[in-house]
């Protein structure tokens, strides 16, 4: 005497290996969501530079080859050092040079620059780059 199994009451083997793929790929999927949210939080938290803030206050083209920028840092840490890249641009907007700015240890938050740029034609703006709590070598000494 055979006894067989009542359908509706239990999986056939084809109905569990099923169920078991749709768990794999859930517990993936919430794997894979998790592994992503993570990676974006550290990369932000890497590469995100908000104690550092700049403002451009004003620029001056003095002639075809220099312009003269004035600019503010504020920083969250103002008796660590920093370093800014200011840059000019022609009136066609391609970058035609650029500086690094030392930002000494002060014991303000925010400080007040002016500099120059060389630029290899007319230029027609100026503006900050960015700004980073990296200062290399080369700048420390300034």
């Amino acid at each position: 005497m055979t006894e067989t199994l009542p359908a509706d009451r239990y999986p056939t083997p084809t109905q569990r290996s099923l169920h078991g793929s749709r768990i794999m790929a859930i517990v993936l999927t919430i794997g894979v969501v998790l592994l992503g949210t993570a990676l974006a939080y550290y990369a932000y938290n890497k590469f995100d530079n908000k104690d550092i803030s700049t403002s451009v206050i004003s620029y001056d083209i003095v002639n075809d080859s220099t312009i003269n920028i004035r600019f503010t840092v504020t920083r969250d840490e103002p008796s660590e050092p920093a370093v800014c890249i200011v840059r000019a641009r022609s009136r066609d907007g391609s970058e035609t040079g650029r500086r690094e700015v030392y930002v000494a240890p002060s014991d303000s938050g925010t400080v007040d620059l002016t500099t120059f740029i060389r630029t290899s034609q007319a230029p027609g703006i100026a503006d900050i780059y960015g700004c980073g709590a990296d200062v290399p070598e080369y700048l420390a000494g300034s």
